[in-house]
């Protein structure tokens, strides 16, 4: 999956979340699953804690970190208000 279409997994909603970037459709922050990760949690540990998400949602998160940490701006459009 290309990393565009990885990134789309992930939405920022200023009245969700603080308007920290979560994992789309859920209240998951995407720094929720990269702390995970960090501490020694594999993937499918992750999956089995929360069965509404799928691999490429944790792919995305890593994708976004990798976006963020070579010091780009990664443009995700905010959502509508409502």
């Amino acid at each position: 999956m290309a990393t565009r279409e990885l990134l789309s997994r992930i939405s920022i909603d200023p009245n969700i979340c603080f308007g920290k970037p979560c994992i789309r459709g859920h209240r998951i922050w995407v720094s929720l699953i990269l702390d995970f990760l960090a501490s020694g949690m594999t993937a499918q540990e992750i999956l089995e804690q929360y069965p509404g998400l799928e691999e490429a949602d944790i792919l995305a998160c890593i994708a976004y970190g990798a976006e963020m940490a070579r010091e780009r701006y990664v443009e995700i459009p905010q959502e509508a208000k409502t």
